[in-house]
């Protein structure tokens, strides 16, 4: 497997990797990752997530400094890397989880030497032009640019996945590639606790990387529209560029008390922090998937998201929450105030269809469907957006 983001990034794309190599694992198979080291220590050894030991071959990198976190690896030696490592574990199959380097050079030696090629893609150019420093003038060019890289690497693929139906067509449309495949990253929902007490107090909750995309200004601003009297607490977990911008921010609304920035968390404080919330907010717009909202919906919270990207194949309007206008703090405070006024029946009933709506999104089933691809089958994708949400018994 071939990444060039993997823990201890903390973003969906490393967590999909993590998850998937120590599911593969466990499940008996021999798994080695080649990602970027993550500080001057390079090298291979074993690691481990989720009780699964893997090998790691991590590369000589170097921190892109316009980010906050992101490191990588040399591009003119990454031919070089890829054709060591390959001949060492000579894999059976080779599955990159991002085209920008490390895939890039793991797909050409695995493509010379006859290895079944798995490609997926969780990356969308526009989310990285903050942290490029490309001109304006010049990013709609650069974008051009990086969807034909995508097109070499993933045309050297056997099959391509992506995480839901609209990020497949997204890909298709940006590429010119066919028959891309939805497959979602998959959570195992018995992880999380959801609550069924009445609720005490009104929180809503934010968690993921604290960056541009996100819009989290959208949800601040939002806050400040809220009917006072519900008293409505806002919790924002993950860290990012924008932690300190946005706290200013906070300040500046006049909302500084009621706003708290929680940072990077331990998985035991991210489980405490779905089970004390009230409802989960996703205001952003660049979303593929969302491991966090698939969370929040395991955790049996009520939805509020953008009707963007692939949020909506998650929330069902009216259903288990609400979608809303993008980056419309008006529309996003009337979608929060109905979730948090509604009677106890309706909101239970929300609460439950969150429950039911994450079931096809089984962690297990991912894998057998990435195994399936890797012995060279075909696949029925599995089915990852329910138009009719029935409530549990």
């Amino acid at each position: 497997m071939g990444a060039d983001t993997f823990s201890p990034d903390v973003n969906g794309a490393a967590k999909f990797a993590e998850r998937l190599a120590s599911g593969l694992a466990a499940r008996g198979h021999d798994v080695h990752v080649m990602a970027p080291a993550a500080s001057s220590k390079h090298g291979t050894w074993t690691e481990e997530y989720e009780g699964q030991k893997i090998t790691a071959h991590r590369l000589f990198s170097l921190r892109w400094y316009p980010h906050d976190w992101l490191r990588f690896v040399m591009p003119w030696r990454i031919n070089q890397n890829s054709a060591r490592i390959i001949d060492e574990i000579k894999p059976d199959v080779v599955h990159f989880q991002s085209h920008i380097i490390v895939g890039r050079g793991m797909s050409i030696q695995a493509e010379k030497r006859g290895i079944r090629i798995i490609g997926t893609n969780h990356f969308m150019p526009e989310n990285m032009l903050e942290f490029t420093l490309i001109p304006k003038a010049w990013q709609e060019w650069a974008i051009g640019l990086a969807w034909k890289a995508a097109r070499r690497s993933f045309g050297r693929a056997e099959s391509v996945t992506t995480p839901t139906k609209r990020a497949a067509e997204f890909l298709e449309r940006s590429t010119g590639l066919r028959g891309v495949h939805a497959i979602s990253c998959g959570i195992d929902a018995d992880r999380y606790s959801p609550s069924w007490e009445p609720r005490t107090e009104n929180r809503i909750l934010f968690v993921g990387r604290v960056t541009g995309e996100k819009q989290i200004d959208v949800l601040l601003k939002a806050m400040t529209l809220l009917p006072a009297e519900l008293d409505a607490k806002l919790e924002i977990v993950g860290g990012g560029d924008q932690f300190k911008n946005l706290q200013h921010l906070s300040r500046e609304l006049g909302i500084a008390d009621r706003v708290a920035f929680r940072g990077y968390v331990t998985d035991e404080q991210l489980r405490e922090a779905y089970s004390r919330a009230s409802v989960f907010a996703m205001p952003s717009i660049a979303e593929l998937q969302s491991i966090a909202t698939m969370e929040a919906m395991a955790s049996a919270l009520p939805v509020v998201a953008a009707n963007a990207m692939a949020l909506p194949h998650l929330v069902h309007d009216g259903v288990n929450g609400h979608l809303f206008e993008p980056s419309n703090p008006d529309d996003l405070a009337a979608k929060l105030t109905e979730v948090l006024t509604a009677s106890p029946e309706v909101y239970q009933a929300m609460k439950k269809e969150s429950v039911q709506l994450i079931v096809p999104h089984d962690i297990q089933r991912t894998l057998s469907t990435f195994e399936s691809l890797y012995r060279g089958e075909p696949v029925t994708d599995p089915v990852t957006d329910i138009t009719n949400a029935t409530t549990p018994e």
